[in-house]
């Protein structure tokens, strides 16, 4: 398995410790976590996107 080649700065990092609860390190090392870390971040995205169309519907 290969290495992912990231740089990050201190901030991407408490977002990441604070959203994730893991730190780029282990992102990055360990594909099994990014894959659940970025399953994760893609249910947000829908969920936010339906959330959206459901405000707009009620607006207009």
């Amino acid at each position: 398995m290969e290495k992912l080649n990231m740089r990050y700065t201190s901030e991407m990092e408490k977002a990441m410790q604070g959203s994730h609860g893991i730190g780029f390190e282990e992102y990055k090392l360990k594909h099994d976590v990014r894959m659940e870390v970025e399953q994760r971040r893609e249910r947000e995205y829908v969920k936010s996107q339906r959330l959206i169309a459901d405000i707009e519907r009620k607006i207009f």
